[in-house]
This record gives structure tokens, C-alpha cells and sequence, in this order.
């Protein structure tokens, strides 16, 4: 593993912990070089899902997309970033656990906005007016509406 600070080749592992649902395993390093220490994440590699995009093309499934939606969202919001990646998690296990390694990025937002709903609803209806593209503020109000019922 690379230094992230020095770029030195050989460091040697502090710490190893696996996470509460043991996908992922969490090691802090030390460098040999310059002595600091960085975090690093191993998971297992996995048959890669693949995005249907609405103009039909198809990508690989990216977690960190659906990190970064779920942070701009949550921006500014008393969550954590554990809990985002916590929720992160709960989505791609989710997904992963389905027959079908094609799905549609329309079942990836509904799930990111239930996931969001359960959370927190300013971050969810954030996350629901770009995805939906509201488009005025009529579109806006009946989403708020729908979660004050």
C-alpha cells in the first residue's frame, strides 16, 4: 500500500477491524518512512452490478455516487458521516442481494429516498427535487405535503 503523504511502498498494519457486518475490513497502517499513519479499506471483490441509465445506456455501479448524492443531500444536517456510509452500506447490500446484476438507476434513487425518508426529511426531499427535477414550486410543495401526512 502507498503512503498517502509520502508515497513510500512498505508500511506495516497497526490495527485490523471488521465491520458490523464483516463486507469490510478496516486497517490502520503506519508508514515505515515518514511514521504517519492512514486508514485503509479492504472489501471483497463481487460480480460488478450493472446502472441502467434512463437514455438506456449502462454503467457500473458506483457506491461513491450514491455517497456523494446522499452527503449534498445531508449537507448541513445533524448526520453523520458514519451513519451516511452506514446507509451507503444498507443500500448496495440491498441491491446485491438481488437475482438480477442489471438494474435501473430509477431503483437505485427510489431506494436512496426511502433509505433518506426514514433518516431525515429535509435531506430527503433535498435529494427527491433533484431526482424527481421538480420543476416548479407547485412539484416541491406536494412532495413536503406528502410527508407532513
Amino acid at each position: 500500500m502507498r503512503c498517502p503523504y509520502c508515497n513510500f511502498l512498505e508500511d506495516k498494519v497497526v490495527d485490523s477491524r471488521s465491520s458490523r457486518d464483516a463486507l469490510v475490513v478496516r486497517r490502520r497502517r503506519e508508514c515505515l518512512k515518514c511514521r504517519r499513519r492512514f486508514t485503509t479499506y479492504e472489501r471483497q471483490e463481487e460480480i460488478p452490478l450493472m446502472v441502467i441509465k434512463k437514455d438506456n445506456r449502462r454503467e457500473s455501479f458506483e457506491r461513491q455516487k450514491v455517497l456523494n448524492g446522499i452527503v449534498k443531500a445531508c449537507e448541513k444536517r445533524p448526520i453523520s458521516v458514519a451513519k451516511m456510509e452506514e446507509l451507503v452500506d444498507e443500500i448496495e447490500r440491498s441491491l446485491r442481494s438481488r437475482l438480477e446484476r442489471e438494474l435501473a438507476s430509477s431503483e437505485i434513487g427510489e431506494l436512496v429516498m426511502k433509505k433518506l425518508q426514514d433518516l431525515d426529511d429535509v435531506a430527503y426531499v433535498r435529494f427527491a427535487s433533484v431526482y424527481r427535477q421538480f420543476k416548479d414550486i407547485t412539484d416541491f410543495m406536494k412532495e413536503v405535503k406528502g410527508i407532513l401526512k
